[in-house]
């Protein structure tokens, strides 16, 4: 017979993808989960994970047990969370990625605040403009500049991007501006170092919501928005990045728009979990509170609206 408790661990590290973490939520040392997962694949006569020092996957065998028993076994854990959920206090270590810019427009009193209100929680940010592996990196949630690909993970969108192209006066003044977009192709541009080749390729959505797209090259890239950034106030090149990185530029005029009826396509900011079960009550209470100031502030003339894209 079966050991539902057993059964139970095997869930948790599949969706989670690693002893370690499995073991830290479930409050018990590693090996002792990993002794129970291999408890389980005795009673079943069958190996369910193939593991090594830094990677853990699923058997065919043990795919198949978890699309069985995965479902079942996560309501039930969902459905005791919401029971005591009323009773909890938001606690715990939070793991958020989002880029290296992320504090460029989200503000630390925010955070401040947030520990304040829930003494029992700590975050731990993670970030880097190299994507993160939210299973691998253990994070539990992820702020994302840009269109999300296809994946298991559950997406939030906050705001749509209303980015669009900039350069410096200094910039302009010294070289014109671009009429239209054949004349941005042979203009000096900082971007992000292209997929291939020496051409990057911009996305832009124009009048009548056409999306067109232009190559463009420069003497500077960079895979770091803030330096994109200050690379075009130091007058290197015309540059498109999401508004929120530029609204204090733009203000204070070290940035001026270019093409003003272009616009980035696909640069919304989305909040990215690994799973819609067993979300932590702390998580969830950070979230609300990003959504909601990030949401509330003016990057553009007319502030888009709170979309749901799960």
């Amino acid at each position: 017979m079966l050991d539902l408790n057993e059964v139970a661990m095997f869930v948790q590290v599949a969706r989670l993808g690693s002893f370690a973490e499995a073991a830290r939520q479930l409050r018990m040392p590693s090996a002792t989960v990993s002794r129970r997962i291999q408890q389980l694949e005795a009673r079943l006569g069958t190996r369910l994970m193939q593991r090594s020092t830094r990677k853990l996957t699923l058997t065919s065998a043990g795919q198949t047990f978890h699309e069985r028993c995965g479902p079942a076994v996560e309501e039930l854990i969902e459905a005791g969370q919401s029971h005591v959920a009323d009773s909890q206090e938001p606690s715990g270590v939070i793991r958020v990625a989002a880029s290296a810019s992320f504090f460029e427009y989200f503000e630390m009193e925010w955070v401040s605040a947030f520990l304040a209100a829930h003494p029992l929680v700590q975050i731990d940010f993670v970030l880097s403009d190299i994507t993160a592996d939210l299973i691998a990196d253990r994070i539990d949630v992820a702020f994302r500049i840009g269109s999300l690909p296809d994946s298991s993970y559950v997406a939030r969108r906050i705001f749509a991007s209303y980015g669009g192209l900039l350069a410096s006066p200094a910039y302009l003044a010294a070289h014109g501006a671009p009429a239209d977009l054949e004349e941005l192709s042979r203009h000096a541009c900082v971007t992000q170092p292209p997929e291939t080749g020496n051409l990057a390729i911009w996305r832009l959505q124009g009048p009548d919501d056409v999306e067109e797209e232009v190559r463009v090259r420069g003497a500077f890239t960079s895979n770091m928005q803030v330096a994109l950034r200050e690379a075009a106030c130091a007058g290197l090149g015309i540059v498109a990045l999401p508004s929120i990185l530029t609204a204090a530029e733009v203000a204070a005029g070290r940035l001026v728009p270019v093409l003003p009826q272009y616009m980035r396509a696909g640069r919304g900011l989305s909040v990215v979990y690994p799973s819609r079960q067993q979300r932590p009550l702390a998580v969830s209470a950070f979230v609300d509170m990003a959504v909601e100031k990030l949401s509330l502030q003016e990057w553009t003339p007319s502030s888009p609206a709170l979309i749901d894209i799960s």
